[in-house]
């Protein structure tokens, strides 16, 4: 989702939809020296002494020949030449402890770093009573919905906040405004914990379309007169743009799986001169994305295997806000990444309406906000932050962060529309936007740990405390003083702006663990600057100084 959380309602733009349940305390930060119960965080850079880059390497390689540890991922690096990287679950008797696991990253062999997170205290007898068919019926009454047979519970070990473990089924389902995931007692059929976790074969055409500022620019789509659809055939992965023609009880139908979608509901053009901005910006701004990610990283798409791409548009009619915005407000005012590579995107508030003193447009007329949304979908597809607390705060960060770096990489700097710079969502949401990486406490964010929001609210501040990453990812490419801290940071400069979006990339997507705190990101990040540009670097130094001016060691 692309929001900030502190006042009612507007807080609703960003990946994930803000959560009312308690984010838990298990997921808060650790150190590579200290455990809370039995979790351990594993925290090792290429500059560890030898001897602890060894131990851990050989308890990792133990727990994997024990099958206590079971590969998920393993990626050729594509920025590095022959280095891997590998990523492990954590397994207790077969079933999976929820939030374990450890990225690996090798060269010829030998391992360079690792992080993760890992549990040895667990006793917990993996046989369920409870079956996942009831498990189902379960989170379908609690939500309100019905569930397609589609959506299986996955039995998992949930580490809790008292130290212990339960056995758990595990399940998502969207209601209304959210998509919520549910942990259902494998034994007594109790819900002990949930949080809101919102993320053809035809020749392929050219056409012409007019965003929702009004701007010209080409559309890749397929078909022939009479019907144009908007199915992009010039890039590898199946990108598709659906028009929901304002039926928010079919967006939610579909989101639980309770019905699919077909050839009528994707949008369409009589003549290949489109004019729906909402449909045209979604679709290009798709396209421009993964070109993004592809020429500067050579990802090739959400899970860098070209996973298709669905994006919904129009999902409630704009005219009826006074009577639906209560019930659908993220239809409304915000867009979010639903998984499984899904987009929702808002509509807006009818011309003449304001929310917080600000209008909003088609949520998808900003290419910052739909590749913040699709960065989503990167993250679930590599290091899958979890979306609570300080890990969920650098889901949210990332994705501003890969939404910053489109601009810049289409956009010319400037102040202004279609302008590059370091507001999210000015484009459609104005004046100002949502968040500001150069001045979080612009919006009331935090630009420093000393100030971090640390109550229940939103996730555990996953909106927030954005601000937190999204101040050291300014810093480290443009510099600046950091406005609590007074420090300051010598940037690589705006002409080198490509350093810093690799290094955080590759944090991002290949080092942190599932469970990452600030202090694990920083640690990823000037591993990351290593990797790329050697130790002292200037690119190692800014990132090393950025974190160290907001206040993360």
């Amino acid at each position: 989702m692309f929001h900030s959380a502190r006042v009612p309602v507007w807080q609703f733009l960003c990946a994930l939809i803000i959560g009312l349940a308690a984010a838990a305390a298990w997921l808060t930060p650790t150190s590579a020296q200290q455990r809370r119960g039995g979790r351990l965080t594993i925290t090792t850079l290429s500059s560890s002494p030898v001897g602890e880059i060894r131990d851990w390497a050989s308890r990792v390689d133990g727990m994997r020949r024990a099958g206590e540890l079971r590969l998920r991922m393993t990626r050729e690096d594509l920025l590095v030449r022959g280095r891997t990287h590998e990523r492990y679950d954590q397994f207790h008797r077969g079933v999976r402890v929820f939030g374990a696991d450890v990225a690996q990253q090798l060269n010829g062999g030998q391992v360079v770093s690792l992080f993760g997170n890992i549990y040895d205290d667990i006793d917990v007898n993996p046989s369920p009573t409870v079956s996942p068919e009831r498990a189902r019926e379960i989170v379908a009454a609690k939500a309100d919905v019905e569930l397609g047979p589609a959506l299986e519970p996955e039995l998992v070990i949930l580490p809790r906040e008292s130290g212990d473990y339960t056995l758990t089924w595990t399940l998502r389902a969207a209601a209304g405004s959210d998509i919520r995931q549910y942990f259902v007692d494998a034994r007594t059929e109790e819900i002990v914990f949930d949080f809101s976790d919102r993320q053809t074969q035809r020749q392929g055409v050219v056409g012409r379309a007019q965003g929702v500022l009004g701007d010209s620019k080409k559309i890749s789509v397929s078909g022939a007169a009479p019907r144009f659809v908007a199915t992009d055939l010039l890039r590898p992965p199946s990108i598709i743009t659906y028009d929901m023609q304002g039926n928010p009880v079919r967006v939610d139908n579909f989101l639980d799986r309770l019905v699919t979608l077909g050839d009528s509901d994707i949008a369409s053009d009589t003549d290949n001169n489109w004019t729906d901005g909402a449909i045209d910006d979604a679709h290009v701004y798709a396209g421009w994305t993964y070109d993004y990610y592809f020429k500067r990283f050579s990802r090739r798409g959400l899970d860098n295997a070209n996973r298709s791409v669905q994006l919904l548009v129009h999902p409630i009619r704009r005219n009826d806000v006074f009577t639906q915005f209560n019930t659908y407000p993220d239809f409304y005012v915000n867009a979010f990444y639903a998984g499984n590579g899904i987009m929702v995107f808002g509509v807006g508030l009818p011309p003449g309406v304001t929310l917080g003193g600000q209008s909003w447009d088609f949520l998808s007329g900003a290419l910052d906000i739909v590749t913040h949304e699709l960065t989503h979908g990167v993250t679930q597809y590599s290091s899958n932050l979890i979306y609570l607390n300080e890990s969920g705060a650098l889901n949210e960060s990332f994705s501003d962060m890969m939404g910053t770096s489109a601009e810049f990489f289409f956009q010319p700097a400037g102040s202004g529309s279609m302008r590059a710079d370091y507001s999210i969502g000015e484009d459609v949401i104005r004046p100002g936007g949502i968040r500001s990486m150069a001045d979080p406490q612009a919006f009331g964010d935090p630009d420093h740990y000393s100030r971090r929001f640390t109550g229940r609210q939103d996730n555990g501040g996953v909106h927030i405390n954005s601000g937190i990453p999204n101040q050291a990812f300014f810093l480290a490419i443009e510099g600046g003083t950091n406005r609590t801290s007074g420090q300051s940071v010598q940037g690589v400069g705006g002409g080198n702006r490509e350093q810093i979006e690799r290094v955080f990339y590759r944090a991002f997507t290949q080092l942190l663990p599932a469970n990452a705190t600030f202090s694990v990101a920083r640690a990823a990040t000037i591993q990351a600057a290593r990797d790329l540009f050697n130790a002292n670097s200037n690119a190692e130094r800014a990132v090393t100084q950025a974190w160290t001016a907001v206040g993360v060691n």
